[in-house]
Formats: C-alpha cells, structure tokens, sequence
C-alpha cells in the first residue's frame, strides 16, 4: 500500500485547512464565491454535534488496502486530498437567502468538510468499519454524503453506514406490515467487484474486487432485497465466473458498448425502471469506467471505457429521484480509483472533481 498522507497512527485525521484555497474574486462580493470559501471544515466531534440540517457531508477514504490486495496499481491512499485541491477553485451556486448572514466571519456554509478516514497497518476492515461509522453519523444528522476514495473497497464501508442509518429510521417498523427499506446501489464501473472472498479474510481476502459480494450477504443476512445495478461493465475485464455471478444475484448490468449515445434513451428507461423500484439511492463511481484518454489516473485503466457525456445523461435521473414524500431518493454518494501516480497534468483530478461538483450540486439543490 502507498503510504503517504497520515502522519498519526489514528483512522482518522481532520482535513488541513490549506487544502481548501483558491482564487477569490472580492469584486463580486457574495455571488463571486468558490468552494474553498464556503466549506466548514470540522473535525469528528464537530460534526456530531453541528444542528444544521439538509447540508452535504465530504469525507476522505485514503486508503488503497483493497487495491493491493486486488493486485491493482497503488496510489488511490492520495487521491481525497488531490480531489479537494481540484474542488476549491470551482464555482459555488448553493446559497438561498434564509442561509445569508451579514457576518462575513462566520461560515454559513452548508458543505463540511468532516476529514479523513485511514487505513493504518493493512487493516483494511477496521478502516471500513471507521468510515460506516462517519457516513452514519452524518445520515442521522440529516445531510447526504459524499466520499471521496480511495479503492473501491470504499463501497463496503459507505453502505454499511448507510444500512445502519436505515435500520435506525426503520426499526420502529419491524413489527408492522411496513416493507423494510430497499437500497438501490447504482455503480458506473468497468467491473463488477463481486468477487469470492473467504470468511476468514485469509484465504482469499477481501478487497478491492469483493465489497458488492460483500454487500449482496450482508443484505440476505438482513433479509433485505440486494438491487444492484452496474453500468459500464468491460467484458473484456471480468470473467466468466463473475458474469454468472451476476446473473444469480439478479444485477441488473449494461456493458460499455451498450452505453453509447444512440442507445441512451433506451438506458434511461431502464434505470428509472430501477429506480422506481426502490426507496433509497447509493451512487458510487469508479473512476476507471471513463475510457484512458479521459480518465488516465486510475487504479486499471480502460481500453474502451464510456464517455462523460454517457454518464452525465445517466446521472440525471439519480438526482432527480424523488420518494412519495417528494424527498430526494439519493442519500449517499462515493468516487473511487482515482490514482494521482498516474495522472496527467490532474486531468483526472479535475474530472473527480467535476462529478463531485455536478453530485453535490444536486444534493444541496434537493
């Protein structure tokens, strides 16, 4: 595992401040603002106990434990902190004038910044149980979630939080006739990353490659339906076994060719079909689904890959989701893969952070 960022022996470290700067343009006043002026950046204890509501909560997975494990090039560790550098410059749009004050010194944003989530000495599942327990405690506070990878070993510690939160908000129903909570996971990735893992984490450990496996047993252990869909997939890059896996867990997937643009309107209607058929969303999307020349810092890059215009069309339809109640169905959100060792000129940086603009945007805007 590249080592880099964490200079304690703690799973958790609060974001630097001079992560978040960027150009300012005093002349424009309140309408010239830019991310690395609104953020709140807060430590753990901050954010339990901050009040303010409907805001959206970042956090940092360093950690490519998984990756290496997976037998993937190493490098994701530094990825959230190379992400948020790309994200402060970008142009913030999310005031509403209840949230204004005349107090310049006093940050009325509601995008925080809650740190970073380590993985020290290859324990990757106790990195994972400390990232559930941040997604969790931001969830119950009310905000959406964004997590910024890290390896896709990311997966199994954002939707173990997640589940927790709904197992919280729906535990009062147990004994009644309510259905228990059904989670669409939407996953734009060149794999699948349902691959077999033994019990023991020896044999075959978990990893990189395992979290939607993982995910899938922990939803049979729960009795909750497993509605998992995966866009992008590279047929090229997963194997057989891993397709009828698939197939058996009934994954609703879409390969790379079949995500070209002449056949998007017909991958729209099938994703609101899923959609529809479930209460809550979690969007996660691994960097290496773009195609190399889009997206060449990533952990396994692609030959073919999809375009951004592809996933761009696709995404709309997760950020319009609404329940019965007229509330956003996206709750949670992550990005993994991205590896700054092999990126050019941050051109990939710059793309996470688009989609992490573009996702946040819908979140605060919901």
């Amino acid at each position: 595992m590249t080592k880099a960022v964490n200079p304690t022996t703690s799973n958790y470290e609060t974001t630097k401040a001079d992560i978040w700067q960027g150009r300012i343009d005093a002349e424009d006043g309140q309408a010239g603002m830019r991310f690395h002026q609104k953020v709140l950046v807060a430590d753990k204890d901050e954010l339990l106990e901050t009040d303010c509501k409907d805001g959206v909560v970042l956090l940092g997975f360093a950690c490519d434990e998984g990756v290496k494990r997976n037998k993937g090039r190493v490098g994701a560790v530094q990825a959230p902190d190379v992400i948020r550098k790309a994200l402060a410059n970008m142009a913030w749009h999310h005031d509403n004038p209840a949230a204004m004050t005349t107090n310049e010194s006093t940050n009325t944003s509601t995008f925080i910044d809650g740190g970073n989530i380590y993985c020290n000495d290859t324990d990757l599942a106790r990195s994972q149980q400390e990232l559930a327990k941040h997604v969790e405690a931001a969830l119950n506070k009310q905000k959406k979630v964004i997590v910024l990878g890290g390896g896709h070993e990311i997966a199994w510690g954002t939707f173990q939080g997640l589940s927790r939160h709904l197992q919280t908000v729906h535990q009062h129903f147990e004994c009644s006739n309510v259905s228990k909570p059904k989670i669409g996971i939407i996953n734009f990735d060149a794999h699948f990353d349902l691959r077999t893992y033994s019990t023991d984490d020896k044999a075959f450990p978990t990893s990189s490659g395992t979290p939607f496996n993982q995910i899938a047993k922990h939803c049979q252990q729960l009795g909750w339906e497993f509605n998992y869909a995966c866009l992008g997939v590279s047929r090229a890059s997963n194997t057989q076994a891993l397709f009828t896996l698939a197939d058996e867990l009934g994954v609703h997937y879409r390969e790379d060719h079949q995500l070209a643009s002449y056949l998007l309107a017909e991958r729209i209607s099938e994703l609101n079909t899923f959609i529809d058929k479930v209460d809550y969303l979690y969007l996660t999307i691994d960097i290496d689904v773009f195609s190399a020349c889009t997206a060449p810092g990533v952990s396994a890059p692609a030959a073919r890959g999809i375009s951004l215009e592809s996933v761009e069309a696709l995404l709309q339809p997760i950020f319009n989701a609404k329940n019965g109640a007229g509330q956003a169905k996206l709750l949670v959100a992550d990005l993994a893969e991205y590896n700054p060792n092999f990126d050019i000129d941050n051109q990939t940086a710059r793309l996470a952070a688009r989609l992490t603009w573009d996702i946040s945007r819908a979140m605060l805007s919901n």
